[in-house]
C-alpha cells in the first residue's frame, strides 16, 4: 500500500501538511478572491495561495480555455488577474497582501506594461 498523505489529507494543501513538519512562519491574513476569502502568509504569493485553496483556474482565454498556472515563475503569463483594478498582474510573481482584492483577468482586458507585476 502505498502511503498518500495528500490524498487521505484532502488534494489541496501547503508543504508544512504533506510532510507533516511544521513550517515556521508569520501570521495568517486574508485577501478576496471573485468575493471569496483565501488564507495566505507573509511570503506567499497570490497564485501559491489560490493553490493552496484549491483554486486552479485563473482566467479564460477569448474561446474559453482555462488557465491556471503553468510555469510558475513568471514566464508564460497563463496566471493573469486582475489585483485592486489592474489587470493582467502574473499571479505567480505577485506578492499576496492583506485586503488585496484579486478577480479573474477578464477577456481583452490588458494593462499598459508599466502597470503590470
Amino acid at each position: 500500500m502505498v502511503d498518500n498523505a495528500a490524498e487521505e489529507k484532502g488534494r489541496y494543501m501547503r508543504i508544512e501538511e504533506l510532510r507533516e513538519q511544521p513550517v515556521e512562519r508569520g501570521d495568517a491574513f486574508t485577501f478576496s478572491w471573485d468575493g471569496e476569502e483565501i488564507t495566505a502568509y507573509p511570503g506567499e504569493s497570490i497564485l501559491g495561495a489560490l493553490s493552496a485553496s484549491g483554486i486552479r483556474t485563473l482566467r479564460e482565454t477569448p474561446g474559453g480555455q482555462p488557465r491556471g498556472m503553468l510555469c510558475g515563475i513568471g514566464l508564460c503569463f497563463d496566471c493573469l488577474v486582475t489585483v485592486d483594478g489592474v489587470p493582467s498582474c502574473r499571479a505567480c510573481v505577485t506578492p499576496a497582501a492583506a485586503g488585496l482584492v484579486v478577480e479573474r483577468n477578464r477577456q481583452h482586458e490588458w494593462a499598459s506594461e508599466g502597470d503590470r507585476s
